[in-house]
């Protein structure tokens, strides 16, 4: 029995050097693909990746502010200013009250971008936890992640904090999502606390690409919006949630 269990480990062990052996030889792309489909966690940003807006523009065109805080999420989200920098300057604009929020709420329906849904049905399916880890807000957060079957505590999001009479009070400063480096501080804490081997984090903005590390492997995406910086930094870089479809059902055949 015991030359059993020890003839077990090697070949284990060997499966294993060989596993890393032939992802050493692999393009970058494809090593990243090849984390993928061994994943046992995934990380999306939402804005311009899960749903096809960017949240805290759609909130401010609504409170009448679109036009100043759709540049500073451009230069955001282009790397050209620190996260906090940003959300600050965009937050003392639009200054949302919580009716404001009840309202857009109530008149925006989530516009989910296409192939989301089915992603992530297949990657519960096969067992692997999705998280959302986004530098929006949970307010507007949580609805998008009950509408695809992810669980509310999977959701890292900044916190908007309110006076008693509604209007707007600041943000939380102690959530992590509302520094830069934030998105990597999540994903550390979730290896931390739940031991995941291969995280992948997917998005579209300069704060995803930097989540990588500690991330194993970071997934571009371009098919809401192209931003030139977060396309040159990622080894893999799509357009269309249908090209990660395909490489999990590729596996599954």
């Amino acid at each position: 029995m015991a030359l059993y269990s020890i003839k077990n480990n090697l070949q284990s062990a060997t499966l294993k050097t060989l596993s890393l052996m032939s992802i050493s030889v692999m393009s970058r792309q494809q090593s990243v693909q090849e984390l993928f489909r061994t994943a046992d966690c995934v990380c999306f940003d939402v804005d311009s990746t899960v749903i096809r807006d960017e949240g805290i523009d759609e909130l401010a065109k609504f409170c009448g502010k679109g036009d100043e805080v759709r540049r500073l999420t451009a230069e955001a989200m282009g790397g050209n200013m620190t996260f906090q920098e940003a959300l600050k300057k965009r937050l003392d604009i639009i200054r949302p009250s919580v009716v404001q929020i009840q309202e857009f709420l109530n008149k925006f329906p989530t516009h989910l971008t296409p192939g989301i849904s089915e992603l992530v049905r297949l990657l519960h399916e096969r067992g692997v936890p999705v998280y959302l880890v986004t530098g929006g807000f949970r307010c507007l957060i949580e609805p998008v992640a009950i509408q695809l079957g992810i669980p509310v505590s999977n959701v890292f999001a900044n916190r908007l904090k309110f006076y008693f009479n509604g209007e707007y009070a600041g943000f939380d400063e102690n959530e992590p999502t509302s520094r830069s480096g934030g998105k990597g501080l999540v994903i550390r804490r979730l290896k931390d606390q739940h031991r995941y081997e291969r995280i992948i984090m997917i998005g579209d903005g300069a704060t995803d690409a930097e989540a990588s590390p500690p991330a194993d492997g970071f997934i571009g995406f371009g098919g809401n919006v192209v931003r030139d910086e977060v396309k040159r930094r990622a080894a893999w870089y799509v357009t269309d949630f249908q090209e990660l479809i395909d490489v999990l059902n590729v596996q599954a055949k």
